[in-house]
Order: C-alpha cells, then structure tokens, then sequence
C-alpha cells in the first residue's frame, strides 16, 4: 500500500477524532456553570450533552446508509464543518430549549463522520494493520475528548460556560480545516445510486449477523457505563466530603491519556492476541477502576478514574475494530452506523440511568449497576468465542484465538 497515503490517512483521522469528540462533549465540563446560570438542575443541565448523543445515535444509521451513495470523504466532510459551524453558534445562544435543540442538531452532524470512519478505514485499507487504524483512530477520539473537557473546563472556570464551549468550538475548527485538507479521496469504495433496497439489505446484513450483536453490546453497556461516570464526576468532586474547586476538578479530565494510550494499545494487542482475550481483559480493567473509585480518598478516585478510562477505550477500540473486520464489503457503512447507534444510544440512555441510579443510591449504587452492565458485556464476548469461526477479510482486526 502507498506509504504516504497511508500516512495521510492516519494522521487525517486522527485530527478528526478529535475535532469529533472535542465538540460533542463540550459542555460536559462546564455543566455546573451552564447549571448555574439557566437556573436548571443537574439533570437538566446535561440535556446538552444527551441531546447530542442522541441525534448521533439517531443519524448513525441513515448516514451511514446515505455515505454508500454520496461517498465516504464528501459525508465526513460535510458532516464535520457542519459540526463546527453549530460549535461556533453555541456560545452564542442564550435561550436553553434553543441549545438544545441545536445541540441535537450538531449530534446527528457529528454522525456523519463517527458512523463512516471505520468504513472508509476498512475499505481504504484493504484490511491491511486496520486493528492499529482502528486503535489510533480511538485514540483520537480520546485526545479530543480530554483536551477539549480540559480546556473547557478550565476556561468555563474563569469565563463561564460560553467561554468553556468557544475554547472547544476553536479547537475543533483548527482540527476540522486539517482534516478537509489532508483527507485522501476514496479509491475501494464504489459509490451506489441511492436507492433504498441495496442499502436496506446492507442493514439486514448488519442486522442479520449475531456475531455482529457482541461489540454492539459492548458499544451499547460500556458507553453508558462511561458516560455515566464521567456526567456525575464534576459534581462529586465539588461536592463535600472533597470540595474541589471547579478548575481543578477540570484537571480529572486529564484521565482520558489512559484512553489514548490504551486504545493504540489494544488495537495490536488484538491482532496479535485475539480480540476475546483482549476485550475481556479491557472489560475487567473497566470494572476493577469502578471498584477502586468507591473511596472518598481524592487521589485513589483518580487513579481508578485512569484505570477505568483506560479499560473503556481498549475495549471499544477492539470492538469497533470487530465490526470492521466481521462486516460485509458491501455493509461496512451500515455495520459501522449500527455500532455508533449502540455506543451513542447507551450514552444517552446509559447516561440518563445511571445517574438517577447515582442521585438515587449514591456512587456505590451506580458502581453496582455499572458493574452489571460491564459483567453483562463480558458474557456477550464470551459467549461469542464459542461460536464456530467465522469468515474474515484478509488481514483483519484480528482472528479469534
């Protein structure tokens, strides 16, 4: 394969993974100062991230449908300016119902690159090192979904949540204009007239696959899982016994590196070593950081923050690479859209959960449902190695040991 194309490729992906997760997560950091100044609950305060994981879940599916006629570049393109033209509108709203609803808006945007990537990765490709792709891509996504909750996090500190949500808004759009133009155009990837009976049978092979049904699951449990943890984080750290101040309980954020690091890892961990053992591995390190996190000692809280954050993003960086992998040539996009549908439907749903579990049994409560909810993935993946091998591209994630 070209060398510099591939270079290309990666780098491309990687400045869009973080340009993807910077924006849709911007106002997690800033959520009690977004509380604060609209009068609202905690509950209701994280509308405005709920609200854009659900218009990804909801458009996850029909872009991915759509990018099989229109192209894989021309959808993630278009998706992510569109993105971060509503980032840069955001600060600028002060009528809550309105932020919401464009927050939901920019969530079915964002879908047009998160329900593609592994698609275009897959295709363009050919299968060759996509674990380590698929891992550096996740990677991204992590960068992204730390720098952009640190920076404005700190930034909402001093300025309020608007200037929290700019600061991300800008460096989306330096991440967005280096993707646009580093990109490469499509070459496996044969374009289909749009007409819905191809497109709906690729999603009945997305659909009709059980296989396919295991890193949905654990898209679906582990996402809600995680954004759980990280929606009431905030507001137990500023609260008594700990008593953070908001800047500083920003700097949690910092956590996510474990992910960046851990998703690379993983992705080769699981071409060399299988992808079972390597999901269940990242399953039980996600549960065993929930574990140490039931303290109320500041810096064992932090390090189960690491460890879990790090158990989560191996995980889905091995399961997204699964369904790359396992999908048909002609249903990657379909494959991939239903995966992002699970991994955006657990957050808005997990997200929701979870936290009436946490307002209503506090932060042990929570720590069991979570836990239930990681073991039942783990089953799923199990279970899933027993099956008879199945069909595989020529150079996948990785084949089952």
């Amino acid at each position: 394969m070209d060398t510099a194309r591939l270079r290309r490729i990666r780098i491309s992906m990687l400045l869009g993974a973080l340009a993807l997760f910077a924006l849709l997560y911007a106002p997690q950091p800033v959520l009690p100062q977004l509380a604060d100044d609209f009068g609202l609950s905690p509950g209701s305060a994280a509308l405005t991230v709920s609200a854009a994981t659900l218009g990804l879940a909801v458009g996850a599916i029909p872009l991915g449908m759509l990018s099989e006629a229109v192209g894989r570049r021309r959808m993630m393109v278009g998706s992510l300016l569109l993105a971060e033209a509503l980032g840069l509108l955001l600060p600028w709203v002060h009528h809550f119902p309105l932020l919401v609803a464009l927050r939901l808006v920019q969530g079915v945007a964002i879908a047009g690159l998160a329900a593609v990537a592994a698609a275009y990765l897959a295709d363009e490709t050919g299968g060759h090192r996509l674990g380590a792709l698929m891992g550096l891509y996740v990677a991204g996504t992590t960068i992204g979904g730390m720098s952009g909750r640190l920076l404005g996090g700190v930034a909402g500190d001093f300025t309020g949540w608007t200037g929290g949500v700019l600061t991300v808004a800008v460096l989306g759009a330096v991440c967005t204009v280096l993707f646009v133009l580093l990109l490469p155009a499509e070459r496996a990837h044969t374009r289909q007239a749009l007409r819905w009976a191809p497109l709906l049978g690729g999603l009945r092979s997305a659909l009709g696959d059980p296989v396919l049904y295991v890193p949905y699951l654990v898209a679906a449990l582990g996402m809600g899982a995680f954004v759980t943890v990280y929606n009431v984080l905030g507001f137990r750290l500023i609260a008594p016994p700990l008593l953070v101040p908001p800047a500083l309980a920003a700097l949690a954020f910092l956590a996510y590196a474990a992910g960046t690091a851990t998703s690379a890892v993983a992705g080769r961990a699981a071409d060399r070593f299988g992808r079972t053992r390597t999901l269940l591995f990242s399953l039980a390190t996600t549960v065993a950081g929930l574990l140490v996190m039931l303290t109320d000692e500041l810096p064992a809280i932090l390090f189960g923050l690491v460890v879990f954050t790090g158990g989560f993003f191996a995980a889905h960086a091995v399961a997204s690479g699964w369904v790359g992998a396992r999908a048909r040539s002609s249903a990657r996009g379909q494959a991939s859209a239903v995966y992002q549908f699970s991994y955006y439907g657990g957050s808005s749903v997990g997200g929701v959960v979870g936290g009436s579990a946490y307002a209503a049994w506090g932060w042990p409560g929570m720590t069991v449902l979570l836990c239930g909810w990681l073991a039942l993935a783990a089953t799923g993946v199990a279970l899933a190695h027993r099956r008879p091998a199945a069909r595989t591209l020529t150079a996948q994630v990785a084949s089952e040991s």
